[in-house]
């Protein structure tokens, strides 16, 4: 039995590990590098295994950095199974049919830019990694719905159960129970851990006790501010924006993040802290479809959600609410002047829609630009938040003069504190440190106690 690590090792996107026991491969994700990494090469180059001599992939998530290089998966050779919970099923879909329309366009847009043939081969970038009709295609590998506590006997001598992991709609912890040659392993890997006590999402999970944990550690180094401070803080740039007569832009992930904003204007609403008559735009139409997934997996949403819903107060409507899927509705958005709020993907203002409404607010005194989520190294939504005087926003260099607020409490990634105390009913022996720069991997590692700590290098195996 071992386990070998192909993303997420000492970088925080791109998760993808191996898992091999009694003559079968399982692969636990396999996401996009994003960042200064995404559409590079990189997302391109060897897996690191064969791809069509795994026999299962077992996702935890539907966020691109988990599922994003799976029609590439497929596109060389896999032909197993995967298998999810019905709501990371769905979610995944979007995800991957908008990965893959994105790359064609921006294939598309370096084909037209520079020389796309050098000799015989295509230049780097020409074309995408995966194309629409291979996200289609690969939607026929989905095999059986994992349902939260159930376990699932994916082969023999290999079962798994999935946890709620608490981070976003139907992402899960993965427990495995090994066998092999009369020797027993239980591995936990842990996805993405949710920052509990947000209003849509049930807290995480605990892992019961393992053998070894394989966890995340995006924030090990920093706890995030309360859930209350940071709905205030939000509501407060809103505000101040709005007196100053500008738009409020926020780049936002479609899945939760888009949600959990449009949850915290709802509840605003109600108790008269902003104007009923506020017009939001939410212009994406991922985040449009992922608001009714939200809507149809009330098994993934807290109690307090689920009421809601229940008692006919959707907390996903508002008055002034406007769903944006044509291109052309996008567009006529840059002609509003102030008082509007723009949520547009993505979250780490990579590509998509947003980069249109930055491109025409950023240089306004009177704009806000709200950050609400993790921001990668080299993105351009990082470059804004460490203080960029200007950026280069679609070929053109642009001055940031618009009002720069972060705040870190909406994360759907638990904080220090809560990482530690998630890892501790485990009762390792050994916790790999996966999904994390490597400083702050190394910062976290020394908080743990009673445990070896591993933070492998991609490539790298572990004999359990």
């Amino acid at each position: 039995m071992k386990i070998s690590f192909h993303g997420a090792d000492r970088e925080v996107t791109g998760s993808c590990h191996l898992i091999e026991c009694a003559g079968k491969r399982i692969l636990i994700d396999c996401g996009l590098f994003q960042g200064s990494r995404e559409l590079d090469q990189d997302n391109g180059e060897p897996f690191g295994f064969d791809a069509a001599a795994i026999d299962v992939l077992l996702l935890t998530h539907a966020h691109l950095d988990h599922c994003g290089r799976v029609p590439l998966l497929a596109k060389r050779g896999f032909r197993g199974e995967i298998i999810a919970t019905a709501a990371t099923r769905e979610l995944a879909r979007l995800v991957m049919l908008d990965s893959a329309r994105l790359q064609e366009e921006e294939a598309l847009r370096r084909r037209r830019s520079t020389k796309p043939w050098q000799g015989d081969k295509p230049a780097d970038g020409s074309l995408p990694l995966y194309g629409v009709v291979d996200a289609m295609n690969v939607q026929d590998r989905f095999g059986r719905v994992a349902e939260y506590g159930k376990p699932i006997d994916v082969a023999p001598g290999i079962r798994a159960t999935y946890v709620d992991a608490g981070h976003i709609l139907g992402s899960a912890s993965v427990i495995l129970d090994l066998s092999e040659n009369g020797v027993t392993r239980r591995v936990t890997m842990s996805g993405d851990i949710g920052n509990a006590g947000r209003p849509l999402m049930r807290d995480h999970t605990p892992p019961p006790v393992s053998d070894v944990v394989v966890m995340e550690t995006t924030y090990g180094d920093r706890n995030h501010k309360s859930y209350a401070d940071s709905v205030e803080e939000f509501y407060k740039a809103i505000d101040e924006t709005f007196s100053r007569g500008g738009n409020v832009i926020i780049p936002t992930f479609a899945l939760e993040r888009a949600q959990e904003l449009i949850y915290a204007i709802h509840q605003a609403i109600g108790t008269s802290r902003i104007a009923p008559a506020v017009q939001v735009f939410l212009d994406s139409p991922m985040a449009i479809s992922a608001t009714q997934v939200f809507r149809e997996h009330p098994e993934c949403l807290s109690d307090q959600a689920v009421k809601l819903f229940q008692s006919g107060d959707d907390p996903l409507k508002l008055p002034g609410l406007h769903l944006t899927v044509e291109t052309a509705d996008s567009i006529k958005l840059n002609t509003i002047r102030g008082g509007a709020i723009i949520m547009a993907g993505s979250g780490m203002a990579t590509g998509g829609r947003i980069r249109h409404h930055l491109r025409h607010n950023i240089g306004r005194r009177e704009a806000g630009l709200i950050f609400v989520g993790f921001a990668g190294a080299g993105t351009l939504a990082r470059q804004i938040i460490d203080g960029a005087h200007s950026v280069r926003i679609m070929g053109e260099e642009l001055p940031v003069r618009a009002h720069v607020y972060t705040i870190n409490g909406f994360s759907a990634h638990a904080g220090q504190a809560e990482l530690i105390q998630w890892q501790k009913p485990s009762q390792a022996k050994r916790t790999v440190l996966v999904h994390g720069d490597e400083a702050v991997m190394a910062t976290f590692g020394k908080l743990l106690t009673n445990t070896e700590v591993i933070m492998p290098k991609l490539g790298d195996e572990l004999v359990l």
